[in-house]
C-alpha cells in the first residue's frame, strides 16, 4: 500500500522481542495492536518542504521508541502508541518531483488492546484514523535554488517561485531529534500525510529562534524555558514599543508647536493631521530644522520689500 499512511501489521515474535523492549514487563501477541506507518518521504510537500533522503535515514534511527499521541499534544494523558521499529523503505520505479528516487521513512508501532484504545483501534481498521504527523528538528533548512541555509537570513529566494525555470522549496538536512508522531486531521505531505513540527534546541539564543519561526512554515515548538525567554522577549519589546510612542508623540507636539509658530496663517488642526502620518524620524528632523531656524541670527538690515518702502537711507544712519 505504497500510498497509504497506516497498514495492518501483525506481531511476530521478532516484533515482541522490540516490543517488549519498551515495555515494563514482557507482553504477549494478543495484548497489542500493531500497525505500520508511513511518516514521511523525500517529495516536496504542501509547504514547499522535502527532507533530503540522507535525513529520512537519521531519522530512522531517532524515531524509535518515540510516542504516539494526538495533534502533538504534550499531556501524558494523550499517549496512545509507541514506535518501535523504523526504517527506510524506497519505493521501486518512482522519483520525486525534482527527479530524485522515492524514498519513504516508515515505522512500526504498538498499542495495548485496552477499553480506552478500543474506539481508537476500531477508527485505524476502518480508516477513519489514517492521517499522521511528525514532530522533529533539522540542522538547516537548505534553499534548493542558492543552497544556503534559510534561518541564516541570507537567503532572498521565495519558496513557490521559479528561477530560471527552477522551482524554489526548501530541503530539510541534517536530522537534529525526533520527538514525536501525532494523529492529525489535515497532513501536508500528500503521499505520507505529514504535517511537520520543528522543535528548537534546548541551547538555542533568542535569534536562533526568532529565525526559526520566521523560517519555518509549519509549527515550532518551543521549550517551557524558551517559551518563558520569548514571552519575556516580546514584554520587553512592548515596553520599548511604548516608550518608544511616547517619545514619537511628544516629538509629534513639538513640530505642532513651532510650526504653528512659523506659519500662524495655517489651520492648527491640517498641521496635526500632516504630522501624525509623519515617522519619528520624519518629526525629529523637522523639528530640528525648525529649531535651527529659529536660533539663526537674523539680518540686521531691512528686507529687500522693506528698502521698497523707504525712499530714504536712514537705515544707514548712525
Amino acid at each position: 500500500m505504497n500510498k497509504g499512511i497506516i497498514e495492518k501489521s501483525v506481531a511476530d515474535s521478532a516484533d515482541m522481542e522490540k516490543i517488549n523492549a519498551y515495555s515494563r514487563r514482557t507482553l504477549d501477541e494478543n495484548e497489542v495492536y500493531t500497525f505500520t506507518l508511513r511518516l514521511c518521504d523525500n517529495e516536496i510537500d504542501r509547504d514547499l518542504e522535502c527532507f533530503s533522503a540522507e535525513t529520512l535515514g537519521a531519522l530512522a534511527e531517532l524515531f524509535k521508541g518515540k510516542t504516539g499521541i494526538f495533534d502533538h499534544s504534550m499531556k501524558s494523558a494523550d499517549q496512545k502508541a509507541r514506535i518501535y521499529d523504523a526504517y527506510i523503505e524506497k519505493q521501486e520505479g518512482e522519483t520525486t518531483s525534482y527527479g530524485e528516487e522515492l524514498t519513504a521513512l516508515k515505522a512500526k508501532a504498538y498499542m495495548l488492546r485496552s477499553e480506552s484504545n478500543a474506539e481508537l483501534i476500531s477508527e485505524i481498521e476502518a480508516g477513519i484514523k489514517k492521517e499522521v504527523s511528525v514532530s522533529c528538528s533539522v540542522e538547516k533548512n537548505v534553499c534548493s535554488i542558492c543552497g544556503k541555509d534559510r534561518r541564516s537570513g541570507e537567503c532572498r529566494h521565495i519558496s513557490g517561485k521559479k528561477y530560471n525555470g527552477r522551482l524554489c522549496y526548501t530541503r530539510l538536512e541534517g536530522a537534529r531529534d525526533a520527538y514525536e508522531f501525532s494523529f492529525v486531521a489535515v497532513p501536508a505531505q500528500r503521499a505520507a500525510g505529514v504535517t511537520k513540527a520543528f522543535k528548537i534546541g534546548k541551547e538555542a539564543n533568542m535569534d536562533e529562534i526568532i529565525k526559526t519561526i520566521k523560517s519555518c512554515e509549519g509549527s515550532v515548538e518551543l521549550t517551557e524555558k524558551q517559551a518563558q525567554s520569548l514571552g519575556s522577549y516580546i514584554d520587553e519589546l512592548k515596553s520599548e514599543a511604548l516608550l518608544g510612542e511616547e517619545y514619537k508623540n511628544e516629538l509629534k507636539k513639538e513640530v505642532v508647536k513651532l510650526m504653528s509658530l512659523r506659519l500662524p496663517e495655517t489651520d492648527r488642526e491640517l498641521i496635526a493631521s500632516v504630522a501624525s502620518v509623519m515617522t519619528a524620524k520624519e518629526l525629529k528632523g523637522f523639528r530640528d530644522g525648525l529649531e535651527k531656524r529659529d536660533k539663526a541670527p537674523q539680518p540686521q538690515l531691512l528686507s529687500k520689500s522693506d528698502k521698497k518702502d523707504r525712499k530714504d537711507n536712514s537705515q544707514f544712519r548712525i
